[in-house]
């Protein structure tokens, strides 16, 4: 079996801007792939409204298109949900 050698990064700080000013809040996704697709792990149920509002705030901030929300507490078998903007 080969493995690909996708360069990644986990927890990468993004820091926030308003009107040009630095904000001290700060987001941490789980991965960023690629530095093209945003990847964010729940150990939840369902994901929810605001597990989507949360990976769509990410990817705004980054200026990505693709993310996807994966759940690994889901019955049967793990939920994953792809959002592009």
């Amino acid at each position: 079996m080969i493995l690909q050698k996708i360069p990644f990064f986990s927890q990468k700080i993004l820091e926030l801007k308003y009107k040009g000013e630095k904000l001290q809040q700060t987001y941490k996704p789980d991965f960023v792939c690629d530095d093209k697709i945003i990847i964010e792990l729940k150990a939840v149920k369902k994901i929810g409204p605001e597990h989507k509002a949360q990976l769509i705030n990410y990817l705004k901030v980054t200026n990505l298109k693709l993310g996807f929300l994966v759940t690994f507490c889901a019955y049967p078998k793990a939920e994953i949900i792809r959002l592009v903007l």
